[in-house]
């Protein structure tokens, strides 16, 4: 789960991180008053979940309340990579003395949690990484032990800070880690955090990225989820409890497990396509919850064939059978369906399908060669 901005700004300020004054508008308006309250000069920022918005004229300096406004005018209803601003985030502006990025994501290769910092903020770290990857200082943290603070000392004095500045940048990197380990974050990062000419230590920017697994624990942080912001059927598909993710192929896919689904989606690359979509109805998925995850996939025009792949291990396959069934009286099937059914009750849901006039397989490739083979006649 992603969350915006400010939002990630009121999580840091909870665990210590200092951030500048600022306050969030829907209409100019709004911009206008908290521009008067904080006193001019301030940032009207986008708030979009997108990068790139300052290239994109989402982020304006404005020197008086009625720049504010005319600012939060251009900017609300603009689109920035697909998203439509709502909402800006209106900031006292600070005067910078220097810019350096900090962050922490969940290495999964390590199995361990990795401090990434530079000296060089304000910049995308990946662009960084790929033209001067020198610059780029990382301690791995072991996850049951934490961050220790020689490994603080290593990102500090490796961007170069010294006394007086070393002990605020000391605590704004020990926070970060906190606020991103309590929070079952993937990933927390400031870019860029600033040293302002007044020799403040400010988070000008906050971004996070949240395990959707862990938000059970998390219910403040569920609140900050903004549907708005989701992919229409991602949304759809996270309130029917579908584990959906939408790609650029166009073979749709429906499977019961992860690990079945990435094998899916290997299986169809490996005969020449690509999927459509990563769509995991889960192990004890019922007929409706198959229904409703056809109905999604079939409400996207790049899909030309739908590749259903059912192991039959807790669920059963004539549960499935049955919501398929159901999908095709309900909704209609104006393209070619293959699928794959091994497992609990195979028998009976095959006999099921292919009274409904639909072609089976217990053969995996096979049936992920025919689903290929479908997308070129249509």
């Amino acid at each position: 789960m992603k969350i915006h901005e400010y939002q990630a700004k009121r999580v840091l300020s909870e665990y210590g991180v200092t951030i500048p004054q600022g306050e969030v508008a829907v209409t100019p308006e709004e911009a206008y008053a908290a521009a008067a309250r904080l006193g001019a000069p301030v940032v009207v920022k986008a708030q979009v979940h997108a990068g790139g918005r300052g290239k994109a004229g989402g982020v304006k300096l404005a020197r008086t309340p009625e720049e504010a406004k005319a600012a939060a005018m251009a900017i609300l209803g603009m689109t920035i990579k697909g998203r439509t601003v709502r909402i800006v985030l209106v900031e006292k502006a600070v005067e910078i003395a220097r810019e350096v990025y900090i962050g922490v994501i969940f290495d999964r290769a390590k199995k361990a949690h990795t401090i990434i910092a530079s000296a060089e903020g304000g910049i995308e770290i990946e662009e960084l990484a790929r033209t001067a990857p020198d610059k780029i200082l990382k301690e791995t943290v072991e996850p049951t032990v934490g961050l220790q603070p020689y490994q603080i000392r290593n990102i500090v004095w490796g961007m170069g800070f010294t006394a007086p500045l070393d002990r605020p940048i000391f605590a704004m990197v020990a926070n970060l880690y906190r606020a991103f380990a309590a929070t079952d974050a993937s990933l927390a990062e400031i870019n860029p955090l600033v040293i302002t000419k007044g020799g403040e230590v400010l988070a000008c920017d906050g971004k996070f990225n949240f395990d959707d697994n862990g938000m059970f624990r998390q219910k403040k942080i569920a609140e900050f989820r903004d549907p708005g912001e989701e992919d229409p059927a991602e949304r759809e598909a996270v309130d029917k409890k579908l584990n959906f993710i939408k790609l650029d192929g166009n073979i749709g896919c429906m499977v019961n497990g992860a690990g079945l689904a990435m094998a899916t989606m290997d299986m169809i690359k490996h005969f020449g396509a690509e999927p459509a979509n990563f769509l995991d109805i889960g192990g004890g998925a019922k007929a409706q919850q198959v229904k409703d995850a056809l109905s999604i996939i079939l409400r996207e025009p790049k899909v030309k064939a739908i590749f259903i792949n059912i192991f039959g291990g807790i669920v059963r396959c004539d549960l499935v059978a049955e919501g398929i069934i159901a999908a095709k009286k309900d909704l209609g099937f104006d393209r070619p369906v293959v699928i794959r059914l091994i497992g609990t009750n195979d028998a009976i849901a095959r006999k099921m399908l292919n009274e409904e006039g639909f072609p089976t397989y217990d053969n995996m490739p096979e049936a992920a060669r025919k689903a290929v083979e479908m997308t070129a006649g249509v």
